[in-house]
């Protein structure tokens, strides 16, 4: 009979123990939060800045994945990440109408820029607006690098062409160099070849292999460049961290986020330009 009474005894502190350890390992994954993110806010340094801050208010560690926009939202569609961090905003509302986000939040902006040769050979400076200066380029068959990575950089570069009434992939290898990589690389190509390209001005900012190259054309309201946060779906990802990422959309969302975002600064330039409107998505 004792036998019998310290057997079950065991039996339920084993359980207890057991318990224990699931809550302790629950509470560990609750630690850290993945963002499926774009690259210029990861190259631009903006994350370098402000995850320290949050991760030091909440003591919740965000891991950072920082790849194309439309390889992040491919990303997050598989579960691979809690929140979503992108600009592409049509790409974005697609995501949370087939469900795979919650809802989508501005969150921040900046805008793009066209770069180029010191002595701009296509004359693109003095165009009216971005698809004008297209037009240009096209016009002299100047060397223009493009990502052509289906990135939120691409996706803009290839409305524009289309304003523009262009179709500029015809020319791909020739003028046209669809270099299938991420911001920094196509930049270093565009100084290389001494070619246009288009870029956010955070990444321009922070860039470091400039040469002769400089901005000629920004001010365009179509180069506005919109940024938005998305917490992924728990209904069709249930292995996400829900709570701990909705309450890192929720700082960035809120005073003190936001402020952190609008401090953030290079070479006495401020980056992004936050514009959050906390319980209204857009």
């Amino acid at each position: 009979m004792k036998s019998t009474i310290r057997n079950a005894k065991t039996m339920v502190l084993g359980v207890a123990m057991a318990a224990m350890a699931l809550c302790s390992a629950a509470q560990a994954t609750d630690r850290y939060i993945i963002v499926q993110s774009t690259t210029s806010t990861q190259n631009s340094g903006l994350y370098d800045h402000i995850l320290p801050l949050y991760e030091a208010a909440s003591g919740v560690q965000v891991r950072v994945v920082a790849v194309g926009t439309g390889q992040a939202i491919k990303n997050a569609r598989n579960c691979d990440g809690d929140v979503l961090l992108v600009h592409a905003k049509p790409a974005e509302e697609a995501f949370v109408e087939q469900g795979y986000g919650k809802q989508r939040f501005d969150v921040m902006y900046n805008d793009f820029v066209f770069i180029g040769p010191q002595d701009d050979p296509a004359g693109i400076e003095d165009a009216p607006d971005a698809a004008a200066a297209l037009k240009a380029i096209a016009a002299v068959s100047a060397p223009f690098a493009s990502r052509a990575d289906d990135s939120g950089t691409h996706k803009k570069e290839m409305q524009l062409w289309r304003a523009a009434g262009i179709d500029p992939t015809g020319d791909s290898g020739g003028w046209y160099r669809e270099t299938g990589s991420g911001m920094g690389a196509t930049l270093n190509i565009a100084v290389a070849m001494n070619a246009y390209a288009m870029t956010d001005r955070a990444t321009w900012i922070s860039f470091g292999n400039k040469a002769e190259h400089r901005i000629l054309v920004d001010g365009d309201p179509q180069l506005f460049n919109q940024y938005g946060v998305i917490l992924v779906n728990s209904e069709k990802c249930p292995n996400i961290r829900a709570e701990a990422g909705q309450k890192f959309i929720d700082w960035l969302l809120g005073a003190e986020g936001q402020e952190a975002i609008g401090a953030y600064s290079l070479q006495g330039k401020q980056l992004f330009f936050p514009n959050a409107q906390p319980g209204d998505p857009s």
